[in-house]
């Protein structure tokens, strides 16, 4: 009789024990969206239609729903949490942030990119807290999606982590504080954390980069745009060739190291800013509240040149053909002046760098 009991009570815990075994989804359609409150999300290129495995994690992941269905046109699939507060382990502890969750689980997505503005600010949801330790639902899901070739894809997650490798397509991926690492993505990768580290590699085509809330780092680029926005972080740029770079931040230093881009804009409120550019620069402006700029250029930069420092000393390693020159602003010219090059720093020096050859 013990033996059956014992036999039975194995019999009766074991499968609460195993791992749970992904649960898979098709979202058919050329504009497809997920959202997901906590979890990790992979996202890599596959055949067909877009797919996904969902792996449910935390001790009260039973509780969660899973729904799918076209909202406004695009085909979803949406992680519903029944609680207002959640419990995040990837958060650190004592940390938190809320967000507006719908109904339906939607959130994050108010904007032109789907054009869909005035429905979502009408319907902004309830408030929703995750945190890192303490009392709330303890759930989450870790998402794998496979997304075809000139796939249309939006991912909104609130906490966790996001990687992507080797997809061809229009993506969009919106975090509320998660970094996101992007590898080999090719067509439209619009990126937008409002807290996490951001690093894309090996990016071809157009690029759009905004955090409210850490470092971005973008190297080997190539493509026809380059924009960056970051509140509070620094942002460094290797072999980046576009045909126009933008970066701003609020606060950090800009560095950016073998970069070709014919338009060029670089602005921080507060910190230094470095650039070493290859081949013809035809526009050029670079503005700091605080910081010194040190651009590096060929000896065939061809430009006409105007700088301005309220505090801070002015240098050139180039020839210039001064036409105004002040105690805290030089205009003048380099060659014949094809052109145009602008640096305003409220307090830093100056200088442009000849490269050696």
């Amino acid at each position: 009789m013990r033996a059956a009991v014992a036999h039975l009570l194995v019999l009766t815990l074991a499968p609460a024990g195993a791992a749970q075994q992904p649960e898979r989804f098709t979202l058919t359609g050329d504009d497809v969206a997920l959202y997901n409150l906590v979890g990790g999300v992979t996202i890599e290129p596959g055949p067909g239609d877009v797919a996904v495995e969902l792996a449910r994690t935390g001790r009260e992941a039973a509780r969660l729903r899973v729904e799918q269905g076209e909202i406004d046109g695009r085909q979803t699939l949406r992680v519903i949490y029944p609680e207002d507060r959640v419990v995040a382990p990837s958060l650190e502890r004592g940390s938190s942030t809320t967000l507006r969750v719908r109904e339906d689980g939607t959130f994050g997505d108010g904007d032109e990119w789907h054009g869909r503005r005035d429905r979502h600010d009408r319907e902004r949801g309830r408030r929703v807290e995750i945190r890192g330790s303490g009392d709330g639902l303890n759930a989450g899901a870790d998402l794998r999606i496979r997304v075809p070739t000139g796939q249309r894809l939006a991912v909104f997650l609130a906490v966790g982590k996001v990687s992507v490798s080797n997809v061809n397509g229009r993506l969009r991926i919106d975090t509320h504080s998660a970094p996101v690492t992007a590898s080999a993505v090719k067509g439209e990768l619009t990126i937008d954390v409002g807290s996490g580290r951001v690093q894309v590699t090996q990016g071809e085509g157009v690029l759009s980069v905004d955090t409210g809330s850490g470092t971005v780092e973008i190297s080997r680029f190539q493509g026809s745009d380059l924009s960056i926005d970051t509140g509070s972080g620094n942002v460094t740029g290797t072999e980046v060739k576009a045909e126009q770079v933008t970066v701003e931040t609020g606060s950090g230093d800009i560095e950016l190291t073998g970069t070709a881009a014919p338009a060029l804009s670089l602005e921080t409120g507060s910190g230094t800013v470095r650039a070493d550019l290859r081949g013809e620069v035809r526009s050029l402006r670079v503005e700091t509240g605080s910081g010194d700029v040190a651009l590096t250029a060929p000896a065939t930069l061809d430009a006409e040149v105007e700088i301005e420092t309220a505090s801070g000393n002015i240098e050139s390693d180039f020839p210039l053909q001064v036409t105004r020159h002040a105690r805290d602003h030089l205009v003048g010219r380099i060659g014949s002046g094809r052109g145009r090059i602008s640096v305003e720093t409220g307090s830093g020096d100056v200088r442009l760098i000849k490269r050696p050859g």
